[in-house]
């Protein structure tokens, strides 16, 4: 649907400035009464436990899993007991006072504002008197889940429990402390480990049938180390939505929010781990050493609650409940088709409304210019830029939170402040910091120097894009087009649509109704008229569509750089000669969704191998295979992956790349790692 500019959104306030001016140590120990789901009395852990052990459900896997290994159910039941002790929150006020404490002083440290929408703070408190709730926030930060909490104590709202991964246990001590504090572990993957996977569901399910406290995961399953929105998972959701298609609960109220970042705390470390440098594992002697982060200012952070979703109203003639009472409720089952279907959309729906509720900041519209200008702006060119792109920002809906009557020039130059570790004014222009070196450097090293620069800028730019994403897809398309035929338009339109669904949060189904809403947008801001059934560039129109082709232009390069790899008849290939303009090639990420793209359009098949099979690695300068066994091989086919690199060719500004040579140094390991975490496990490329 077409979003109107003039969208009322709520107002905020910031948290913070109470604590600036009243004791911390009052605050953590003030009284805390929240207001709990029908006035249910809350449950002691060990309590929540026992009914878990006890369920009907729990009991039938039981008695499963010991017919099919032998095993006494006794045995087993101990198994399971073993596992929920090991996954279950122990929530404690004692501990969660503690960490008010601590966070209060950490936040008046770190941010110069945390500002809140009240009213949608008045709106959950209304529903978790109501119906169970499921809070999804978006998840950019390891900060993300202590800032929940640390916003529902404020509020004297019920703390949530939160789904958080094994890696976050075995820090010492902060493992049990968050434990107390209301997380419950679980592994990153259970395989076909049915006895883990009845423990997990029932003891999430019992929890919200019986309204002991809202439930809180990240919908993304990860952190988004390039700040774009990821695709959603669907395991938990799919468990939290049960109870209501099963009649044990008469609703669920999803609660979307969107967490906005000024200044990403990760942000160096995400490109780095986007670079193939692995990802530091969780401990407590890391966390200490983090405290010099303390000495740096982080901006501001915006925490928007969205509308309560309701699920019995979303599911109103699309799911037929009635299904679900020909079989007894405690036998589980593998969701229906329809079941399936309904949840994914759902999914999307709520990522598409954590988009919709990100705020923006003035940085994310500089890092979208300086990015399409490596070489840099003067900085009146990027401030006059900034100001027109605000513009456009604004003129499609965009959340932007741009200070009051202040002058353009003094918000480019506070951003720039803040963000100095990106970008400097040197000479009146701006261009992007690259580290500096300690010594003498090899070119591949400096490569990688800044392709760090690039793609901790390129986390901000993501941030705008769900924003002018399906206008900037048409602007390509148009470019792309034999003729300025609404039809041929479309049909190219239809093609990047495909192409991108991994990398950007594109509703299954929608890619006529995003169509027409690109074409909305662009007539709406003059860039383009539609006379019968063209679509045709107006006179005003040049910039904008330019700024849009230059938007997807790193993606557009990115993918068609990577097809070379796949046409090769050998191991090592596919050198990067040149003075390599597309560092976001270099990224794991745009790597593992071009080949999930690929596998997606039939370019690419998986068929199980016991040979050795390359593995699909990218290096500063070449592309090659390392050799395994006992994997699955990706058979190309070559029609159709250069069908799809001539169509990219088309759609592409850039023809060429000037070249150069660049000498292999590293690899990026990190695609590998992201391939085997997120499903392509055993994908490798013969």
């Amino acid at each position: 649907s077409q979003r109107d500019p003039m969208l009322k959104r709520d107002g905020f306030e910031d948290i913070l400035e109470e604590r600036r001016n009243s004791s911390d140590l009052k605050y953590a120990l003030r009284c805390y009464a929240p207001v709990l789901y029908k006035g249910v009395t809350p449950c002691k852990a060990n309590m929540l436990k026992n009914i878990v052990l006890q369920s009907d459900q729990l009991h039938y896997v039981i008695n499963q899993v010991s017919q099919e290994s032998g095993e006494a159910p006794d045995i087993i039941q101990e198994e399971a007991s073993v596992i929920l002790e090991e996954m279950a929150h122990r929530l404690q006020i004692s501990t969660v006072r503690f960490f008010a404490f601590a966070l209060s002083k950490a936040f008046k440290t770190l941010f110069q504002h945390v500002c809140v929408n009240e009213e949608g703070i008045q709106r959950l408190q209304q529903a978790i008197q109501e119906h169970p709730v499921v809070l999804l926030p978006s998840h950019r930060s390891y900060m993300d889940f202590l800032l929940m909490s640390y916003i529902l104590y404020t509020y004297d709202l019920a703390l949530p429990v939160i789904a958080a991964g094994m890696d976050f246990m075995g820090m010492k001590f902060v493992g049990e402390m968050l434990r107390m504090s209301g997380a419950f572990f679980i592994r990153r993957s259970f395989g076909g480990d049915k006895l883990y996977w009845a423990v997990f569901s029932e003891y999430v399910k019992t929890m919200l049938r019986n309204g002991f406290a809202p439930i809180e995961f990240f919908l993304e399953g990860t952190r988004s180390r390039t700040c774009k929105s990821l695709t959603p998972k669907l395991g938990l959701l799919n468990i939290v939505i049960e109870p209501f298609f099963k009649g044990e609960v008469f609703d669920v109220n999803l609660v979307p929010v969107s967490i906005s970042y000024e200044r990403i705390l990760e942000e160096s470390l995400y490109a780095r781990e986007l670079l193939g440098v692995p990802k530091p594992k969780e401990s407590t002697s890391g966390l200490l050493k983090a405290r010099r982060i303390l000495s740096e200012d982080y901006g501001s952070i915006h925490v928007y609650f969205g509308q309560p979703v309701s699920v019995r109203s979303l599911a109103q003639g699309k799911v037929n409940r009635s299904k679900y009472n020909l079989f007894p409720r405690h036998i589980p089952r593998k969701p229906m088709e329809e079941t399936q279907s309904f949840v994914n959309d759902t999914a999307y729906r709520i990522v598409r409304l954590q988009e919709d509720n990100m705020v923006l900041k003035p940085w994310v519209l500089m890092a979208s210019l300086l990015l399409q200008n490596l070489e840099g702006l003067e900085l009146s060119v990027l401030t006059e830029q900034t100001l027109w792109l605000r513009g456009l920002a604004l003129s499609y809906a965009a959340f932007l939170d741009w200070p009051d009557h202040a002058p353009t020039a003094k918000v480019v130059s506070s951003s720039l402040a803040l963000h100095r570790g990106l970008a400097c004014v040197s000479g009146g222009r701006v261009s992007l910091v690259v580290g500096e070196p300690l010594g003498p450097v090899t070119p591949e090293e400096a490569v990688f120097n800044r392709a760090v620069s690039v793609l901790s800028c390129a986390s901000y730019r993501n941030q705008v894009l769900h924003v002018f994403l399906r206008p900037a897809m048409l602007a390509v398309a148009m470019h792309t087009a034999a003729s300025s035929k609404k039809n041929e338009v479309y049909n190219c339109f239809s093609f990047l649509w495909d192409v991108f669904s991994n990398d950007f949060i594109l509703c299954p189904g929608d890619t006529v109704q995003d169509f027409e809403e690109a074409c909305y947008l662009l007539v709406k801001t003059g860039a383009v008229q539609m006379p019968q059934q063209d679509i045709e560039m107006t006179d005003r129109g040049q910039p904008i569509l330019s700024f849009f082709n230059g938007l997807l232009e790193p993606f557009l390069q990115g993918y068609q750089m990577l097809l070379p790899t796949l046409r090769s008849e050998h191991s090592v290939f596919c050198v990067f000669t040149g003075n390599l303009r597309c560092y976001e090639v270099l990224s794991s990420d745009m790597q593992k969704n071009a080949l999930a793209a690929l596998l997606r359009m039939d370019a690419v098949r998986k068929v199980k191998s016991h040979f050795a099979v390359g593995m699909f690695v990218l290096t500063v300068n070449t592309l090659f295979f390392n050799f395994r066994a006992d994997h699955v091989t990706l058979i190309v086919n070559k029609m159709a992956v250069n069908s799809i690199d001539d169509i990219l060719g088309k759609c592409r500004m850039i023809s060429h790349i000037n070249q150069t040579q660049i000498s292999p140094s590293f690899s990026l390991i990190a695609v590998a790692e992201d391939l085997y975490r997120d499903g392509l496990t055993q994908s490798y490329i013969r």
